[in-house]
């Protein structure tokens, strides 16, 4: 009964909130300056809807809250880490459960065990620290997407899933060494996308008829498997925890931010098959994580974890979150404004080199219209194009990134108009030259200047 009404009601009530700060252009012009036009580098309470990342930034819920009162701190054996451990092993079937502290220590020590200097590991689409820690073990990180991808306009239901015929050819080569294949589910650096479960199953046949591990990105799983069961023939009955279930059993590891689909503000897993691999990387961890049933994490945040898988995978959740990023990017395209197609399910993406076709790739065009919408509105979104991936980029993006049970219809509806703005005055907006970066990650710490 619910599905006739229009109005997206979140299903939760508001129990604490935390003041929203109100600034005048003046003071973000000035802001701007300061931070060197890196989004990134802009204080909290210089931003009114900050919409930079899904990443930790989510409101966690009233049992979240309570089941952490129970965390067992001890350092070895604490009883906290079995019931993440459960939770993780009764989702993903895979025995060998590391805690890290984020994603991206799962990506560090997984690759410093298995990638040497040459190896290619292939994705659908490597997010930025994946790739970041590839190529500082001095790997190679080819993207493989599928070629719907490629045009942001094209309504494909899966534009997340990998080119087969891409992955085959690049297993069937003699002289190139792959380790494993990863799997982004959502693909993050091509809008949000997802991955249907027709291309995971070939992409595990294609691994297995070449003896390659498959190991999956997991940090907005529960997202995938929404969309897999609203557009895949066949899961239409399925909930969320079977699809799941089944997307995990084609893989031999996983890596996890559960500051994402997790619904906490830190932590993460590094999940495996192999016994021997999972030593490996126990040993590593133990060296500058942390005891393997801590992995740089207080007990209470392993408790957070467990219940947050629980909770994500609760469809009147996935239906409101995958619902509020369908009505941001329908009242753009009403609007004009060019999006990636069809909505991802944690953020959407305006298409910045078509909103601002006048500024050339090498002055940053993402970058500039992202600047625009803080500059305008207060709104922080992020770069995802050049500045992000470098020569790497396919596409020049703005992510506007929704974190997870914070903001209401009225926040969007701002969002909305701040949106709108821009794009009516895109012909005045300028581009950037960058005049300072480091040797990594670049988009987190460089400094712009605006060109004339």
């Amino acid at each position: 009964m619910a599905d006739q009404w229009r109005t997206i009601i979140e299903p939760f009530r508001i129990k604490s909130v935390e003041p929203l700060h109100l600034t005048s252009q003046e003071q973000r012009e000035r802001a701007l300056e300061r931070a060197g036009y890196n989004l990134f580098a802009l204080q909290s309470d210089e931003v009114l809807i900050d919409l930079l990342t899904d990443s930790g930034t989510g409101a966690m819920s009233a049992e979240q809250w309570a089941s952490m009162m129970r965390g067992d701190e001890s350092y070895a054996g604490s009883a906290s880490y079995e019931r993440f451990r459960s939770a993780v092993h009764d989702l993903t079937g895979l025995p060998h459960v590391i805690p890290v502290h984020q994603g991206r220590a799962a990506e560090r020590i997984l690759f410093a065990e298995t990638v040497k200097a040459g190896d290619v590991i292939p994705n659908n689409t490597h997010f930025d620290t994946t790739r970041a820690n590839i190529e500082h073990d001095e790997g190679v990180a080819l993207d493989l997407p599928c070629p719907e991808a490629s045009d942001t306009q094209t309504p494909a239901p899966f534009k997340g899933n990998m080119d087969l015929g891409k992955l085959e050819d690049l297993l069937a080569r003699p002289d190139i060494n792959v380790p494993m294949v990863f799997l982004t589910v959502t693909n993050n650096s091509i809008g949000g996308q997802p991955v249907s479960m027709a291309n995971i199953r070939a992409v595990r046949e294609i691994c297995d008829r070449y003896a390659v591990p498959l190991f999956i990105d997991a940090a907005r799983f529960a997202e995938n498997c929404w969309f897999v069961i609203e557009r895949e023939d066949g899961y239409e009955e399925s909930t969320p925890k079977e699809v799941a279930q089944e997307l995990f059993s084609y893989a031999d590891g996983a890596t996890m931010s559960a500051k994402k689909d997790g619904l906490v503000n830190i932590g993460g897993f590094l999940a495996v098959k192999d016994d021997e691999l999972a030593e490996r990387c126990r040993a590593l961890l133990i060296l500058t994580e942390g005891f393997p049933t801590y992995g740089g994490l207080a007990g209470r945040d392993l408790e957070a974890i467990a219940q947050g898988l629980h909770e994500v995978l609760e469809p009147g959740y996935l239906r409101y979150r995958a619902r509020t990023a369908a009505y941001l990017a329908e009242k753009c395209w009403e609007a004009g404004v060019p999006t990636v197609r069809p909505a991802g399910g944690h953020a959407v993406y305006l298409d910045a080199a078509a909103i601002l076709p006048h500024i050339p790739r090498e002055q940053f065009p993402a970058q500039a219209l992202a600047v625009e919408l803080y500059r305008l509105g207060g709104v922080r979104g992020v770069e995802v194009g050049s500045v992000m991936f470098g020569a790497a980029a396919q596409q020049e993006l703005v992510r506007l990134a929704l974190p997870r049970r914070v903001y209401t219809q009225s926040h969007i509806d701002y969002v909305i108009e701040v949106v709108t703005a821009a794009f009516h005055r895109r012909t005045s907006i300028r581009g950037f030259r960058i005049v300072d970066e480091p040797p990594f990650l670049r988009h987190f710490t460089a400094r712009f200047a605006e060109l004339v």
